[in-house]
């Protein structure tokens, strides 16, 4: 696949954002992750990640990127002492998700439409 993949991109100035919007476009059908305070779920099954194999899971990144690693860290720090705790009731923290994930959920979309639009132009200039 890659092999073939490889010689459909080319070599020409736009190869490069070919292969990005076609891989893209091969993964799009995995699911996306959500993010849900722990506090308004019965269910901990739901705190499973599926590809690494673990029950209890919490993904994050640098805070400086996003607001919901924000809150993630501080969450973090209050349950392990670190910081004092966190006042906001398990409501407010998973508005707060719902908020996050209707964002994230928008600007992947606004991506798909991107991709949709770039590959329709390759299709259409390529023979």
């Amino acid at each position: 696949l890659q092999k073939s993949l490889s010689e459909t991109f080319g070599a020409d100035k736009y190869s490069r954002a070919r292969k990005e919007v076609l891989t893209y476009m091969f993964s799009r059908p995995m699911q996306m992750a959500l993010y849900f305070c722990t506090g308004v779920l019965d269910d901990e099954s739901l705190f499973h990640h599926y590809a690494l194999n673990v029950p209890f899971y919490t993904h994050f990144t640098s805070p400086i990127r996003r607001y919901a690693d924000i809150v993630v860290h501080r969450l973090l720090s209050a349950s392990l002492g670190a910081r004092s705790p966190i006042t906001m009731e398990k409501e407010a923290i998973q508005k707060q998700a719902d908020h996050c994930n209707d964002r994230k959920m928008a600007s992947k979309r606004v991506q798909e439409l991107s991709a949709d639009l770039f590959f329709s132009v390759f299709v259409r200039v390529r023979p």
